[in-house]
């Protein structure tokens, strides 16, 4: 049975691992949209694809690559009463820590999530971007082929 080294396994993964930081570094738009209601195209799920995206929703570059999703309204009340605003942030949050939380913003309590990522303020809650996942999966596989 033929020993395999480890070094040229671990070198792979980092090579991986560093074109992923680099490509997370490019890719800085979020949705941006503002709509209220059950026909609203700002409110989950948002429709993309490589081609245009939903009248009215648009993937604009954020210089910060953090983005927000706000729910405004009572989600037991009638769906006509949810406001859903998507956005850039212009500066990090200051703990730089993604999250979902409720807030008062003014005299209104407010859903609001912060997320980090190429488009990551599509969802209802803060995952890691799809290029992540994507990257990983040959990381993962190669050390377990080195293993």
């Amino acid at each position: 049975m033929a020993h395999r080294t480890t070094g040229p396994c671990f070198l792979g993964v980092f090579v991986i691992l560093m074109l992923l930081s680099q490509g997370e570094g490019q890719l800085r738009r979020c949705y941006s949209c503002r709509s209220r209601g059950q026909y609203g195209d700002c409110k989950d799920p948002v429709s993309f694809n490589a081609s245009r995206l939903v009248p009215g929703v648009e993937a604009v570059p954020c210089a910060s690559s953090w983005c927000s999703k706000i729910i405004e309204g009572k989600k037991d009340g009638e769906d006509h009463d949810l406001a859903t605003e998507r956005q850039c942030l212009q500066r990090s949050p200051p703990d730089n820590i993604q999250r979902c939380a409720e807030a008062m913003v003014g005299n209104k309590k407010v859903f609001i999530c912060f997320c980090n990522g190429d488009l990551c303020n599509s969802a209802s809650g803060v995952f890691p971007s799809l290029l992540l996942l994507l990257v990983m999966s040959p990381a993962l596989l190669l050390l377990h082929w080195c293993t």
